[in-house]
């Protein structure tokens, strides 16, 4: 079963605008069959999967004349797995300065290595999208809404992966994925060697989502210094694994500063790390990955709709808090996640009195899909 998704119709409107189109995206949330769907619009373009060593060769230190030859007459190049090839901003950066008629869109598993060798010859010259595992808004053009409130228990056990929603086992598949392809490009760049380190690390951040995270505690627990804890932390987002919040503050005294919350982009990864694949009325965590599943199908709408908006969370020192805050077009868009609906629950006071053009919701598995499609 195919899911349309829903950048795919963003980045058909910018093809042929003279700006290469990089995707970003973990592998397995389904890059590849994006552009094939979007190959079908376009018969006679060139597909060229750099996963195979002889293409990423051919594509490597080549002069413009060497391209023209291997693109032949081609106006609509696809090039997947772009991270393969050797100074591949290089490459780009010669077919668009030099072939003005081509439109070349580019795929990679790992920013880590993608972003970085294409940032500089692409000043300019490029237009982004990222693609994340599966929304409840694309899952939702497939389903009934009967459908997707009986799977919803399910899939925060097993997450939103592509191949984890169409499979009869996706405890199989989630397991499959972060065994072997999760940490692929991080450790075959030897970013990092220390894959237990790692681990512990992911691990350590899977037990504190929905709370801030001190890098200095990180560092104690696993025998590190603050800066390597850092440097860790930034490489696992830049792989596409976390992301975090900061701290939401206009200097008001007693709003906490300098902290961040760390989530996953999947809830699935998330239990797979901790081997934790219970039903929820086995769990004593089910607050906090509620709260990482509604957070995150938010940082996908906003993705998916390419709506650039400043996100954060806010907490006081005396423990009042807004989980998750979205900053856009001048309004604070707050929302607080519960598992169970709390009639007496209320925006903080202070909050509504320091921000007055905001609104705050409670996020509640009855009422959630009003939040995340």
């Amino acid at each position: 079963m195919l899911y349309s998704r829903s950048i795919q119709p963003l980045i058909e409107a910018e093809l042929f605008k003279g700006k290469i189109i990089v995707i970003y995206g973990a592998r397995q949330v389904g890059k590849t069959t994006l552009l094939k769907e979007i190959i079908k619009k376009f018969p006679g373009s060139l597909y060229l999967n750099c996963d195979e060593p002889d293409v990423s060769t051919r594509l490597t230190n080549r002069t413009s004349t060497e391209l023209r030859n291997e693109i032949g007459n081609h106006t609509l190049v696809f090039i997947d797995e772009g991270q393969r090839v050797k100074n591949i901003g290089l490459t780009l950066k010669l077919l668009v300065d030099n072939f003005p008629d081509l439109q070349v869109v580019v795929t990679g598993s790992s920013s880590l290595v993608l972003s970085n060798t294409i940032a500089e010859p692409l000043t300019g010259r490029k237009r982004e999208f990222f693609l994340y595992p599966l929304s409840m808004g694309e899952i939702m053009t497939r389903e009934t809404l009967t459908e997707t409130n009986r799977l919803l228990e399910h899939r925060l056990v097993f997450g939103l992966y592509p191949e984890v929603v169409t499979s009869k086992n996706p405890l199989e598949v989630v397991e499959s994925i972060v065994s072997s392809y999760i940490f692929r490009d991080v450790f075959e760049y030897q970013v990092v060697r220390n894959k237990d380190l790692v681990l512990r690390l992911l691990q350590s951040l899977a037990l504190q989502i929905g709370s801030e995270v001190s890098y200095n505690e990180l560092g104690t627990t696993l025998g590190l210094d603050k800066s390597t804890v850092s440097r860790y932390v930034d490489i696992m987002e830049q792989a596409h694994i976390i992301y975090h919040l900061p701290p939401f503050s206009r200097n008001l005294r007693k709003e906490l500063g300098k902290k961040r919350k760390i989530y996953f982009y999947d809830v699935g990864v998330r239990n797979a790390l901790i081997k934790n694949f219970n039903s929820l009325n086995l769990r004593s965590d089910i607050g906090m990955l509620w709260e990482n599943f509604v957070v995150t199908e938010r940082v996908k709408l906003l993705g998916n709709q390419n709506k650039h908006a400043n996100i954060y969370f806010w907490r006081t020192y005396q423990g009042q808090e807004i989980d998750y805050l979205e900053e856009y077009a001048g309004k604070i868009y707050g929302i607080e996640c519960k598992w169970t609906y709390e009639k007496r629950w209320k925006p903080p006071r202070n909050f509504l009195s320091a921000y007055p053009n905001s609104e705050c919701h409670l996020v509640h598995q009855g009422n959630y899909l009003e939040f995340v499609k």
